[in-house]
């Protein structure tokens, strides 16, 4: 009888290395599954980055002025000084290729609040010049201010500063 318990023993002892063995490996082949799952989105992601920045270049700011008048081909003379019943033209001169892409300016008074945002859908393939009007009915107020141009939302081109007196 002594027999039949060693040998019950043993094979139990035996069943329960398998066992754990087993366990291990499965661990380890699910941790080796997991590790290229994690690794395989990033390379997706790097790519599509650039995209976006190469079509917004397409289209780069080469000057922006702030003048009182359009001449014929949009330009305007630069004017630093304006009364408060002036128009104030924000003009974007732009090179390269662009389709339907949204150049805006933006007037802000000298505390940091909005005078006035205006953007214009810009389709183009080479020099164009966007000029963007403001207009304040009741007179725009005396103080210091800053119009800054943006093309699809990004900041673009060197701010101007102006004064209204």
């Amino acid at each position: 009888m002594k027999k039949t318990s060693i040998s019950t023993a043993v094979l139990a002892a035996l069943l329960a290395t398998v066992a754990v063995t087993g366990c291990k490996k499965k661990e380890e082949s699910v941790d080796t599954t997991a590790q290229p799952a994690a690794t395989a989105p990033a390379p997706v992601t790097e790519p599509a980055a650039p995209q976006p920045m190469t079509q917004a270049a397409a289209v780069n700011v080469s000057a922006v002025s702030v003048g009182k008048t359009a001449a014929a081909d949009k330009s305007v003379a630069p004017t630093a000084l304006f009364a408060p019943k002036d128009v104030i033209i924000v003009s974007i001169r732009t090179d390269g290729t662009a389709n339907n892409t949204n150049v805006g300016a933006k007037l802000t008074y000298q505390d940091g609040q909005v005078a006035g945002e205006q953007s214009q859908a810009l389709n183009t393939t080479g020099a164009e010049t966007t000029n963007i009007s403001f207009t304040n009915a009741n007179g725009w107020p005396a103080g210091k201010y800053r119009a800054e141009v943006t093309v699809d939302g990004r900041a673009a081109g060197t701010p101007q500063e102006f004064e209204v007196k």
